[in-house]
Order: C-alpha cells, then structure tokens, then sequence
C-alpha cells in the first residue's frame, strides 16, 4: 500500500494536521497533539510550521482509507 499523509477528516480539533500525522504514523493522536503544543510552545516558528502544514498537506477524500480505520473493529 502506497501510504501518503493527508489531513484526517476522522480526528481533527482545529484543521486536522495532527490527527493526518497520527493516521500516517499509526500512533495515537493525543500524543502528537501535545508534542505539537509543545514544540509551538518552546519554539516561536512551530506555530507557523503548523499553519503551512494546514495549507500544504491535502484533506483526505472517502476514497482514501487507512488501516486505522478498521482496527477498532476487527479488533487488531
């Protein structure tokens, strides 16, 4: 499978960057989300690197599933 990052439409707060990272790396999404608040924290330019990832990184469409979806489920 082809993995590419998009932002999730599943697991977002403000435009779904993190919860596309989480998806991609298959971890947890609270977990990013506080590594993001601290790295925007600590250093001035993480707020703009999360603003251009807003802007870069595509929304993920119906037709772009990950396996992540289907953990809860199948119980994986």
């Amino acid at each position: 499978m082809n993995k590419k990052l998009y932002r999730s439409n599943t697991q977002k707060m403000l435009t779904g960057v993190c919860g596309g990272i989480a998806e991609y790396f298959n971890t947890d999404v609270s977990l990013i989300r506080l590594i993001t608040v601290i790295v925007c924290l600590l250093f001035g330019p993480g707020i703009l690197i999360y603003i251009a990832a807003a802007i870069i990184i595509p929304e993920r469409t119906d037709g772009d599933i990950y396996d992540a979806d289907y953990r809860d489920y199948e119980g994986k």
